[in-house]
């Protein structure tokens, strides 16, 4: 993935069961909490930077 320009820290991959509903919405939102501390992608910075 760091060969791709893609931060592993924005890749998770979490099996949640059809019967966990709860456990996906915690799984969900925790991620999302996370990419909001990571900011904004720096892959689609530099790209949008290039294109300008």
């Amino acid at each position: 993935m760091q060969d791709s320009g893609i931060d592993p820290e924005r890749f998770a991959i979490e099996w949640v069961s059809s019967a966990e509903a709860p456990r996906f919405a915690e799984v969900v939102t925790k991620f999302t909490e996370k990419m909001k501390s990571l900011g904004p992608n720096q892959r689609q910075k530099h790209a949008a930077a290039a294109n300008s």
